[in-house]
């Protein structure tokens, strides 16, 4: 008990310790991604919004992937690049569970939106005579929004145990933000119900979202793989590639950090493995859809053809 400190704030061991590096690589590399992150998604979120011929529900999902991108690496980057000009990487008690419980948002609802894409995805490859039916406007808004609900019971579950939650010594998170393993391991209270509720909601929430992607592309694959015309074959596949590529960036990095033994833990493979879903899965999106989506590449033609 003697040990025991208020909980006024926390200390960053991630990237590192060298200020010349920080400023000279880890800040310029980290401050570029991210001009990249908001130029790329804010130009797809203009192009759906300007374009009349993507009015479609791939690109009404596509916009809400690009705003939660936005507000996810927005999330962690700022106070990361801030922190990297700094010679003590701080945060409040308070600031360092804001932004766990956005992270746990975001992270969870940007899964639903791809879950919800890949829905759109094997209606239109399976079922193209009845996909306008299908894939209406209240469909897809009420995917949108369940994708949102499930993003902030995921938050709200794992964040409020924390609160409860006593901290040693000096608060040094082994990491360059706040995720909730990480912080679980610099308690000095019991963890045990907080790992266990964390377990146990991404099982149940990363199953919910992954089954039924897996299970449209299964079936978008065996469609795809009947069709008899190498063209129309090659035409379907190009449509669902670039999805292929986000959710499998995303669920081998994201599912694997928070599913692994604490035993299996390190902090140089623990901070790729944020870099990747949580600051460059948001960067690559954007250039992901627009290189390989021939309706947004001519979208954008038209529009700075114009200009």
């Amino acid at each position: 008990m003697e040990n025991q400190t208020e909980r006024s704030e926390f200390i960053f061991l991630g990237l590192s310790s060298d200020p010349k590096l920080n400023i000279f690589f880890f800040f310029l590399v980290f401050s570029t991604i991210y001009l990249i992150t908001l130029s790329g998604n804010v130009t797809i979120i203009l192009v759906i919004k300007k374009e009349p011929s993507l009015y479609t529900p791939m690109y009404y999902f596509l916009s809400h992937l690009s705003f939660v991108d936005i507000c996810y690496s927005t999330d962690i980057v700022p106070k990361m690049l801030m922190n990297l000009l700094m010679k003590q990487k701080t945060i409040s008690f308070t600031g360092c569970l804001t932004q766990m419980f956005f992270s746990l948002l975001l992270s969870v609802t940007e899964v639903f939106i791809l879950s919800a894409m890949a829905y759109d995805r094997y209606t239109a490859v399976c079922h193209p005579l009845h996909y306008v039916a299908i894939m209406n406007k209240t469909l897809c808004a009420y995917l949108v929004m369940g994708a949102w609900i499930m993003g902030f019971l995921f938050a709200i579950i794992n964040t409020v145990p924390t609160f409860s939650l006593q901290f040693c010594g000096l608060h040094k998170i082994s990491h360059f933000s706040c995720e909730l393993p990480p912080l679980l391991k610099i308690s000095c209270s019991d963890t045990f119900l907080n790992n266990m509720i964390l377990l146990s909601s991404v099982v149940i929430f990363g199953l919910g979202s992954f089954l039924p992607t897996f299970v449209s592309y299964f079936h978008i694959i065996s469609t795809i793989l009947n069709i008899h015309s190498p063209e129309g074959r090659s035409k379907a596949f190009s449509t669902c590639s670039s999805h292929f590529i986000v959710v499998g960036l995303l669920y081998m990095t994201g599912m694997s950090q928070y599913m692994k033994p604490s035993s299996m833990s390190s902090m140089t493979i623990d901070e790729l493995f944020s870099i990747q879903y949580s600051i460059l899965t948001p960067m690559l999106n954007p250039i992901i859809y627009s290189l390989k989506n021939k309706e947004v590449k001519r979208a954008l033609g038209r529009i700075f053809g114009k200009k």
